[in-house]
């Protein structure tokens, strides 16, 4: 096929490594592998199925030092690691022992996947979604998108040599809207807001046939990206898990397949089996899983977004349901902060770690916070939380709020004048 995405006729022969076919959430009916994302039966959303077969940590550990260590538990072709592409993926985890001494926690980690090479965990999730697009014969990598997301497909389809299409809401963060369009692939703004660019999009799929949309027709394989998040989480850790994580919360998808992937590791035997806790957070301008959680119910209203956290603004979250389903299973909750929080949360990471995130990290740190004075949260047990962009993306939330300490002349005089020693 080359560099391109030769179209091509889907055949039993398509090589999606460990991947067996594709089973409903809902239903549990099965069917094959191809660009499918809901049920035939009773419309749920698709996810992937596996025959692992054997593998130790032995063949991780001597893998690529990106996500592709992995690929004998994603959904990817066994050469995926020669294929060009953006290789995401082990990221820092970061031992916060500033910021849990300034929450009263005992032992804290930040996943800081600031460091791929768009500069959000959505790298991840475009690098599995191309390496199916390219398998199942599509010619454009596509996507609606907060921003993020169109980073990454601008740059992977860059990379890979194909073109791109994004949709975003026309009022995203102008850095976002430059990091997109400086990669030449087609890139259209719309007035609405994300729903309203999903709605869009996802008709657009069904008219133009050899569009890969990475989370619309291919999103099953897509969605699978975010569990590598959990296997290096527990890798790091010296293969084990935590004992809580907390997770933004936007489509819902990343929370969900990091619990798919530390119940992969245990059921593979490649972590101890225990308890832990998965905790959701979101914006409390665009909070419907958290409002569901609060009262008990089992779906989610969608809501219109009105939140700075425009990365997480997406009212009427896929994956809602499931996250609630994980975080009262765990025994966790989905909690929701303010927009002053989340501003709060981004300068609270960046004195005590030197870790500027986004506002997703902003609420990901404000909700951590919330929920260890609240109680929710252990402050004895261990804890991963989950920092997935990079400030640079969202100066516009903390611009209003920093600034330089002074402004003096060039001697020291001026200096000491200013009390700065």
């Amino acid at each position: 096929m080359g560099r391109g995405l030769a179209h091509m006729a889907l055949t039993p022969a398509v090589n999606l490594g460990p991947a067996t076919a594709l089973v409903c959430r809902e239903c549990g009916t099965s069917r094959e592998l191809g660009p499918h994302y809901a049920c035939e039966e009773c419309f749920g959303p698709l996810e992937i199925a596996y025959d692992f077969g054997g593998i130790t940590r032995a063949d991780i550990e001597s893998g690529p030092r990106n996500i592709w260590r992995y690929r004998g538990l994603l959904p990817v072709p066994s050469n995926i690691a020669d294929t060009p592409n953006t290789e995401p993926g082990l990221t820092r985890l970061v031992r916060a022992d500033n910021l849990a001494e300034n929450l009263g926690l005992q032992s804290l980690w930040v996943k800081d996947d600031s460091g791929n090479p768009t500069h959000s965990f959505k790298d991840r999730v475009v690098a599995v979604a191309l390496a199916a697009a390219r398998e199942l014969g599509f010619k454009v990598l596509a996507c609606p998108s907060t921003g993020n997301l169109a980073n990454a497909v601008a740059a992977a389809a860059a990379r890979a040599g194909i073109r791109s299409a994004v949709f975003v809401p026309s009022d995203l963060e102008s850095q976002k809207i430059i990091t997109t369009a400086v990669y030449g692939g087609t890139f259209v703004t719309v007035d609405g807001n994300y729903d309203d660019v999903n709605r869009l999009a996802s008709e657009i799929a069904g008219e133009q046939e050899d569009w890969a949309f990475v989370n619309v027709n291919v999103r099953p394989y897509y969605a699978e990206g975010s569990k590598t998040l959990g296997y290096e989480i527990a890798e790091q850790l010296g293969w084990r898990l935590p004992d809580q994580i907390v997770v933004p919360v936007a489509s819902g998808s990343q929370l969900t397949k990091i619990d798919k992937a530390f119940t992969e590791l245990i059921k593979l035997g490649l972590v101890e089996d225990k308890p832990y806790r998965v905790f959701g957070a979101q914006a409390t301008g665009c909070d419907p899983v958290a409002a569901a959680f609060k009262a008990g119910h089992d779906v989610v209203r969608p809501v219109k977004p009105d939140t700075i956290a425009k990365s997480l603004a997406i009212g009427n979250p896929a994956d809602g349901p499931y996250v609630l389903d994980v975080a009262r299973r765990t025994g966790g909750t989905v909690e929701d902060v303010s927009d002053e929080q989340v501003v709060e949360g981004i300068r609270l990471l960046a004195r005590t770690e030197g870790i500027f995130g986004e506002t997703a990290g902003g609420v990901t740190v404000a909700t951590l916070r919330k929920l260890v004075a609240g109680g929710a949260l252990d402050p004895s047990a261990e804890t991963v939380i989950i920092n997935s962009g990079d400030g640079l993306k969202t100066l516009d939330a903390v611009a209003p709020v920093v600034a330089p300490s002074a402004n003096i002349a060039p001697s020291l005089e001026a200096f000491r004048a200013a009390g700065l020693a």
